[in-house]
Formats: structure tokens, sequence, C-alpha cells
């Protein structure tokens, strides 16, 4: 088992908030579709939302912990976009003990980010957008604030069925640490690309990711030993599938390695595989996902977006 990367502020900033995302495997920055959720992936897919879009998400996740979140988007003519995007995390009660293992009662631990997106399309099919985000998190009587961004362009064709990405999420830094120190933010440079085919009900996403950190010292070999091309490629990719079943209903599939190495204790098969479906009825969308973690530990991630 290796560590991923305690180092770092607002690790809570890494997990999915989009359903459809989770279910290719955790993670997706150029899937086209009318999802809110994926805008906090990526802000620039903004831009293929329906005016007047509002979700609400939630997440059950390792141990105690559980995630909410809302959001709600608006047009304007015929080229921007602007969303505003919450989410909360409650990671349940813990007890309190002095150095002295004195008990000192119970206490909460809780992470907040509050984001404002703007996309703006730049082309017939190129998109950018930005997203500004207020990051708070506070456990037992410490707290932080974080200012971060989000940057995304996306190039799709639809003729194709071609997507294509690359953003730089969670620059920034915290204003206000726990301690004195300043702790930095989990930055991730990513590129990712989605194709789907006119003969068969199938669409592939490919995502690579934590690119800055392309032989990063936080994931390595137990026994020391170097990694050639093709292991640390592994390390930095995430696939996915999904089965379009009508034009209402898909299955997704996907796996990242990274998480079956980092959070697996025997090696399961199972380790790092994920699953979902997502449903559109009239104006409303439903998506939820189920993705293994870890030998004893799953999770769970849905979605419900209704256009007005």
């Amino acid at each position: 088992m290796s560590a991923q990367g305690g180092e770092y502020a607002f690790n809570f900033l890494r997990l999915p908030y989009s359903s459809h995302a989770a279910a290719l495997g955790g993670d997706n920055i150029s899937l086209i579709e009318d999802d809110l959720t994926l805008t906090m992936h990526n802000p620039a897919l903004l831009a293929n939302v329906s005016d007047k879009t509002i979700n609400i998400s939630y997440m059950s996740y390792m141990g105690n912990c559980n995630v909410g979140g809302a959001a709600f988007n608006k047009t304007f003519g015929e080229r921007s976009s602007i969303a505003v995007l919450a989410r909360y995390v409650d990671y349940g009660k813990f007890d309190g003990y002095t150095e002295d293992n004195i008990y000192t009662g119970t206490f909460s631990a809780k992470d907040m980010d509050l984001a404002f997106t703007y996309s703006y399309l730049l082309g017939e099919r190129w998109s950018g957008g930005v997203s500004a985000k207020l990051i708070y998190s506070k456990y037992e009587s410490m707290y932080a604030l974080g200012l971060g961004v989000d940057l995304g362009i996306n190039y799709f064709n639809a003729e194709k069925d071609f997507s294509f990405s690359i953003t730089g999420r969670n620059l920034g830094g915290q204003v206000k640490a726990f301690e004195d120190e300043l702790e930095i933010m989990p930055m991730d440079f990513q590129i990712g690309l989605t194709k789907g085919f006119n003969h068969a009900p199938i669409r592939l996403s490919a995502l690579l990711y934590n690119l800055h950190r392309w032989k990063s010292d936080d994931f390595y070999n137990a026994d020391g030993s170097k990694d050639n091309f093709g292991e640390l490629l592994l390390k930095h990719i995430i696939i996915g599938a999904d089965i379009l079943i009508g034009k209402n209903f898909n299955i997704s599939l996907g796996y990242n390695y990274r998480t079956s190495r980092e959070l697996s204790v025997k090696g399961s098969a199972l380790d790092g595989l994920s699953i979902g479906a997502g449903l559109n009825i009239y104006k409303v969308k439903f998506n939820a996902s189920y993705s293994k973690m870890h030998t004893s530990a799953h999770s769970l991630l849905f979605n419900l977006s209704y256009s007005l």
C-alpha cells in the first residue's frame, strides 16, 4: 500500500463530484454531456449544459464520510454561461483526548468549497472555462481557508464524436493554515479525450492526470525499484467506457490503477473498478455510480438534475 500524498491541503478536492465521471474511473474532463456536475471536473464543459439547471448530489464515502452538493447555472446569449456549485464534506464525530490520554469529549471535522464558474464558446468547436473556489476546512477548533482556480479548455468535433480537453485544477493556495506553516494545494494538470463511434453504441474515455508529478515521490514501489515507462503510464491514466442504450440510458465502466494500488491492502482484482448508470427522462437526469475503493470499503455517488 502506497501513500496518497497527505502533505497537501484540502485533499477532499480530489473527490469526484460527477457520478458519471466517478463511474468512468473517478475523473473525466472530456465527456460532452448535458451534465452540470461535470463542470467541477472541467469548467469548459459548462458550455454544454442546458440553461437554468438545478443539481443536487450525495456521496457515501469510506468510513462515516458523507458528501453533499448543490449547483445551479445560467446562460447568457449564445456563448456565455455561469454556474455556482457548492460541496460539503462531513467526516462524522470523533473522540478527543489530551496528550495524557484524558477524554475531552467529541468533535467534528468538515470541509466545504464554493465554486463560481464561467465558460465561453471560443468558436464552433472550442470552449474555455474558469472556476474560482473558496475553500474552508474545520477540524475540532482549528480551521483553514484557501483560494483555488480551475482552468479548462475543450475541443469537440460533433461529426466525429471526438472530444479533447486540457485542465489545470486546484491552482492557488492557503490564506489561513491550521497551524503556522501554509500547505500546498493538490494541483493537477490533466489531458483527456473521449471518442464515440457511429456504428457502435460505445464511447471510450481516457485521462492522463497528475502530469506535473510524472515521477512523483508520493507513489513508489515498496522494494524501491524504478518504474519503466509503461508502469509510470499506468499510474497516471484512468480509462472508462460508456455503453449507450438508446438516447436516454447509459451504463458506464471505469478503472483507476492508482486507486487500486494506493488503497488496496490485499491486492483484490476488483479494487479500482467503478460502474454506474445514467437515465434521462424529459428534463430530469439521474446518475448513480459505485466505486470499489478498498477491500473493505466502497463509494456510492448520486446526482439528480432538473432543467427549469
